[in-house]
């Protein structure tokens, strides 16, 4: 009977430890860190219900699997990263997938997969790290969150995170949908980008009424088929700024058509931040506010940033690898983002969709 004791004990140890280690389950918040991978991407969500999703895993080597670890480990709590979602194979966003595999377990893997007329292929290494499961992801996608049934089940706002679009394939129109036909007389294609960026997984995700818009390195001339001739993002509160802030993305019809109220760009010291996007986000009358991981620096002189306050990173001689951080309330009204290294904290609302 001792024995059962102290194993019951032990065993109950151990859940209290694992519960412990799920972030946002006591406060009911849905958390967005964006890691500071130089120039690559890497942004993790938590769940209310302590699910994470991880959007693509920086560079190559043990630097960015590295600094991705810390954030889910000690910030955010995490013993495993239950999705990981990459956009698309280029080495800045799924380079460190395979080393980070072997510091913190991973669930499901959704990319995709191998493809007709495939223009980057990551080789081997990627297609083989371990992970529970490997799924491609299609436009409509809906991952298979807690969030969705808990909503109907507890007090937690409803969640769903859908991929609209990949492969240069997107979601048929939702019923209902009006024409976007004003907005869209006024653009212009641009010449074509035959690397993968074009087939980057465009997400979005949804917490009661908050709304997040991640669209990986996805092409100017794709961007325009998820706002023309309807729009099938629907307005958003928060835009993570897409490719890095190149000018080869960003196009004004989509910044004219979701309105954001806040952007963060995934930039780095000498990438990204492009003059002509800098101009388009800054021409943007729904925009309050413009994060950025990194101050622009680059040697040609064609420098534009935000003010420092909403600039994790501000040295160029020395990266200090700090991290943005966004969290919104467990009613979805309002959400905080924070940069814990500078001090600096500011709320916003939730807009009328």
């Amino acid at each position: 009977m001792k024995t059962l004791l102290i194993s019951l004990s032990v065993s109950l140890l151990l859940v209290l430890a694992m519960n412990s280690a799920q972030a946002g389950i006591s406060d009911g918040r849905l958390d967005v860190y964006w890691v500071d991978v130089e120039g690559g991407a890497a942004t993790l969500i938590v769940t209310p219900q302590g699910e994470s999703i991880l959007i693509d895993t920086g560079n190559p080597g043990i630097r960015d699997p590295q600094r991705i670890f810390k954030i889910a480990t000690e910030q955010a709590r995490l013993i495993k990263i239950d999705h990981l979602i990459t956009t698309h194979y280029h080495r800045d966003h799924y380079g460190g997938a395979s080393q980070l595999s072997k510091l913190i377990p991973i669930g499901t893997v959704w990319d995709n997969g191998k493809f007709e007329d495939m223009p980057d292929d990551p080789g081997e290494d990627y297609f083989t790290f371990k992970s529970d499961d490997r799924k491609v992801i299609n436009p409509g996608t809906e991952l298979p969150l807690k969030g969705k049934k808990a909503a109907t089940l507890s007090r937690f706002m409803p969640l769903t995170m859908t991929c609209l679009g990949t492969r240069k394939t997107f979601i048929p129109p939702p019923k209902g949908t009006s024409s976007n036909k004003a907005i869209c007389k006024t653009g212009r294609s641009k010449d074509r980008d035959g690397s993968d960026n074009a087939n980057s997984v465009v997400m979005l995700l949804e917490f009661g009424d908050f709304r997040f818009y991640d669209g990986g390195d996805v092409t100017w001339n794709q961007e325009a088929k998820l706002i023309c001739p309807v729009n099938l993002i629907g307005r958003v509160d928060v835009y993570q700024v897409t490719h890095h802030g190149l000018d080869s993305s960003n196009n004004p019809l989509v910044l004219r058509s979701v309105r954001p109220s806040v952007t963060v760009m995934n930039n780095g010291v000498t990438k990204g931040c492009a003059p002509e996007v800098f101009a388009t986000l800054t021409a943007t009358p729904s925009i309050q506010a413009m994060y950025q991981v990194h101050k622009n620096m680059r040697p040609d002189g064609q420098v534009n940033n935000a003010p420092d306050e909403f600039i994790a990173n501000r040295k160029a001689d020395e990266c200090e690898a700090n991290f943005i951080k966004l969290s919104v309330a467990p009613n979805g009204k309002t959400y905080d983002v924070i940069i814990p290294a500078n001090d600096h904290k500011a709320t916003y609302k939730t807009v009328k969709k």
